[in-house]
């Protein structure tokens, strides 16, 4: 099998990341069958994953590391792709004209903003740079920065002097994604100081749409950001049998766009 150029060996490292961090471990052989490449393929790629910190080589496989989610945020782009750009066009057709919104930081937000271009008379509030720049030069939408420290790996802004920012805003809903939701419905993360925006933005709207592909149900994330009692609508491609239930019974609202 040959290889096409960074970008597919880039997005298939990432693809590997991400389903080593949903069932923990994965062996050689099923990641070369899921992924359409050679065993000796996938074995170069655990051992530069490795390198990387990404996982850990155990005999015939690999390990999800613990504790934290440091996949490159320019690499989680690449991971479902087509799922989190219908996921953006589900979720902003709930959006209408001359409404306020927080976004926070995600490559699933960002899909959504770019879905927003549009619209008209649009107030957007967001700890998320690349939001800013999707749509700070649009003319129907006023865009208002948070404040505070700039983290560089993803220009997420952080921190207390973001969350009291966030404090003086009311919104019509906000726009979150999360890293993980697991069976119970509780949707999670990996970095705490970005948890604790994102709960001061649900905080702070009025409705909450929470949009997550496929990929993050039922995985390891280690920090609380709330449970699904406490969002509006679920926005995804997939949702699991085992969680329509909980979200029937917390009145969330799903849509799905398939795939």
């Amino acid at each position: 099998m040959i290889e096409t150029g960074a970008a597919e060996v880039a997005a298939r490292q990432a693809r590997i990341v991400a389903i080593a961090q949903g069932a923990g471990s994965v062996s050689v052989e099923a990641l070369a069958t899921t992924l359409g490449v050679t065993p000796q393929t996938i074995r170069k790629d655990l051992t530069q994953l490795e390198r990387r910190a990404l996982i850990t080589r155990v005999h015939g496989g690999a390990m999800a590391m613990s504790g934290t989610n440091t996949l490159a945020y320019a690499e989680r782009r690449e991971i479902a792709a087509g799922a989190k750009s219908a996921i953006g066009a589900a979720a902003a057709a709930l959006v209408g004209d001359g409404g306020s919104l927080f976004i926070n930081i995600g490559t699933t937000t960002e899909a959504i903003a770019r879905h927003l271009v549009d619209r008209r008379r649009l107030m957007v509030i967001t700890n998320n740079l690349n939001v800013v720049d999707i749509l700070a030069d649009r003319p129907g939408i006023e865009v208002i920065a948070a404040g505070g420290r700039v983290r560089p790996s993803d220009r997420a802004v952080v921190g207390a002097i973001a969350m009291d920012f966030i404090r003086g805003f009311k919104v019509d809903i906000a726009l979150i994604g999360a890293s993980a939701i697991g069976a119970d419905g509780d949707f999670l993360d990996f970095d705490v100081d970005e948890v604790h925006v994102s709960r001061t933005i649900i905080q702070n709207a009025r409705k909450v749409i929470l949009a997550v592909d496929s990929s993050k149900f039922d995985r390891p994330a280690p920090v609380r950001i709330g449970s699904l009692k406490e969002i509006d609508w679920l926005v995804t491609d997939r949702l699991p049998d085992a969680l329509r239930g909980v979200c029937r019974e917390a009145g969330v609202q799903v849509v799905e766009t398939g795939g």
